[in-house]
């Protein structure tokens, strides 16, 4: 994956040859590591929820839902940085188990609301006292400003990744020169804030939630 060489070859005029630094070396020890990590983690939430009959992602649901309140299933999707298509199978085996129902949504008639059932408000909040006693157990050597800093790469990471997924790291550049022209009166100006058509300055989801998808 040439993520950071991309980045290393702009900053070096196009040297391709150039030796990578020791935070790019870095950044691809952390990268390396985030797909070992992540079956890992799905790997135990699995057994913690062996007894359940709840799945990993049924749980990142149950999570986002305590987490965030009742949503639509494609608020879930981009909440959760996944596709519709599996969100969907989770509320679904959710709504079997009693955990989650559907209510009506305000701003949307055709747009159910999902929310959390007092049996699955109870379930994620017994599994989220469990998962916090483990983890005061044995993380206890981690201080505080590890993890702040732990969360702000990992954000990091998830924001530039997400351009390079969908493509809009080149968007993003063309539309900030396009606008700094329309600034000035140039072609392309909508005559309002100096953004063309179209623009969507919305940010862009999570990438997954609280690393724990489900597969």
């Amino acid at each position: 994956m040439s993520v950071i060489e991309g980045d290393a070859g702009e900053h070096a005029g196009g040297d391709s040859a150039r030796e990578p630094t020791a935070t790019e070396d870095l950044l691809y020890d952390v990268i390396r590591r985030l797909w070992p990590l992540h079956r890992t983690v799905v790997r135990a939430v699995e057994r913690e929820l062996a007894d359940t009959g709840m799945t990993a992602g049924e749980h990142a649901l149950l999570d986002t839902l305590h987490t965030e309140g009742p949503r639509t299933v494609p608020q879930l999707a981009r909440t959760m940085g996944l596709d519709r298509q599996p969100v969907q199978r989770w509320v679904n085996h959710a709504a079997e188990l009693g955990l989650v129902v559907t209510a009506p949504n305000p701003a949307h008639r055709r747009s159910s609301l999902i929310r959390l059932t007092t049996e699955g408000t109870a379930a994620i909040r017994g599994i989220q006292r469990f998962e916090s006693t483990e983890l005061r157990q044995r993380l206890a050597d981690l201080p505080a400003e590890d993890v702040r800093t732990a969360l702000h790469v990992l954000d990091r990471l998830g924001e530039e990744f997400r351009h390079l997924a969908n493509g809009s790291r080149v968007q993003r550049e063309e539309t900030d020169s396009q606008g700094s022209r329309d600034s000035r009166g140039g072609e392309g100006s909508n005559g309002s804030n100096g953004k063309p058509e179209g623009h969507d300055s919305r940010p862009t989801a999570p990438l997954m939630h609280k690393g724990r998808s489900g597969a």
